[in-house]
């Protein structure tokens, strides 16, 4: 990290994913569902789609970039090709009840959103990383693109052990903590060997603020517990190496619901600046969470920590004004200092792969919001170095 940067500007950044080509996506579902597709075809669609998306980061001005995640078929289920010890299982009817879809059963009609979609995995046996070569390809197709380009830096998203753990059923370690570790201990492999690479590490962790929603009836001190677990096994993951290498992502899942149900940061905030990571990347550019910037009033920021806040959203299409990115910046900056904050967004604005489904933001208006969190960035820059 370019740390002189951030004591002259606030710099920009995302959370890692972005919209691919219909081609690659087209390609990338064929994969998925284990559908005839051509692998040398995939193999070109993939490296020149991150080529693209490095060049148009760029260009649009987004200091510290990604691949994209053009790779990956989303941020968690990419994992399951990289893990030994798991088997597809027949895919349960209906969704899982969550205080979501209960408060709100109108707007749910059919149950589904965001982490209630049943398990099609389980785990049988021991967990292993066995995703080096893919992980190789998607590191090589990243330096590839970078070439000629000077970034302030450069991150690659990497699923939390608690977000793969969910992933599956457990049906080979004796708890669930042992599971989770377990994962941890295998996901360790493809975290150190992204920093190796020259990267930073993005930790993608929504599971962690999303437990709460997902479980009607966990309490906030439950949840809390259940968290503090978490991040211990998180951080086993993460203990070599330096926690300035290391990014974490946590959101609330739902894209465009009520929203009504998501824990408060004031329950998430303490905890969250426990885990081994320089940088701390959460949602506050939407309603339901904007005003949560005062929290930091109330939790100290540790020393050497930098906060990632979401000033832009997923979940609207609204494209926000560079006044209103700017505001969102300088009061988090007024609480904890301007070089402890860089300009973020809410979560990643990856295209659908399932052909003919439009994506919830289409790619003309995710970039017409890039634009704006640059421009805001500029004017609180000016208005935090006079």
């Amino acid at each position: 990290m370019a740390i002189d940067e951030r004591k002259k500007r606030i710099l920009t950044t995302h959370v890692g994913s972005l919209p691919r080509p219909e081609e690659l996506s087209a390609l990338l579902f064929a994969k998925m569902m284990r559908r005839p597709y051509d692998s040398s075809a995939l193999a070109t669609a993939m490296l020149g789609a991150v080529g693209e998306i490095i060049k148009k980061q760029v260009a649009l001005g987004i200091d510290i970039v990604s691949d994209g995640e053009q790779s990956k078929p989303s941020f968690q289920i990419y994992a399951v090709e990289r893990l030994s010890g798991l088997e597809s299982i027949k895919v349960q009817g209906g969704h899982r009840r969550t205080r979501e879809n209960t408060a709100f059963p109108s707007f749910y009609k059919d149950g589904a959103h965001s982490g209630t979609q049943p398990q099609a995995f389980a785990c049988t046996g021991p967990i292993t990383y066995v995703g080096n070569a893919i992980l190789q390809t998607d590191l090589n197709n990243l330096k590839a693109a970078l070439g000629g380009l000077n970034p302030a830096d450069v991150f690659v998203p990497s699923v939390s052990p608690s977000s793969c753990a969910g992933l599956m059923e457990n049906r080979y370690y004796k708890s669930d903590e042992e599971h989770v570790f377990a994962v941890a201990e295998a996901m360790r492999t493809e975290y150190e060997a992204i920093v190796a690479a020259g990267f930073q590490v993005q930790i993608d962790d929504p599971r962690l603020a999303m437990h709460y929603m997902l479980n009607p009836d966990t309490t906030v001190a439950e949840t809390r517990a259940w968290i503090t677990r978490r991040i211990e096994a998180l951080n086993y993951a993460l203990r070599n190496i330096p926690p300035e290498r290391v990014r974490h992502h946590t959101c609330y899942g739902i894209n465009m619901g009520p929203r009504a149900s998501d824990i408060e940061m004031k329950h998430l905030a303490d905890l969250i600046v426990t885990i081994r990571a320089g940088f701390y990347s959460f949602e506050m550019a939407n309603p339901r969470h904007e005003h949560e910037w005062n929290v930091w009033e109330h939790v100290k920021l540790p020393e050497g920590k930098v906060l990632i806040p979401g000033c832009i959203t997923h979940a609207s299409v609204i494209i926000e004004h560079p006044e209103l990115v700017a505001q969102r910046i300088v009061r988090l900056a007024k609480l904890v200092g301007r070089e402890n904050v860089i300009a973020g967004s809410d979560c990643g604005f990856a295209s659908t792969l399932q052909p003919g489904l439009p994506p919830e933001i289409e790619p003309e208006i995710v970039w017409a919001k890039f634009h704006s969190l640059v421009a805001g960035a500029r004017r609180a820059t000016s208005e935090l170095w006079p």
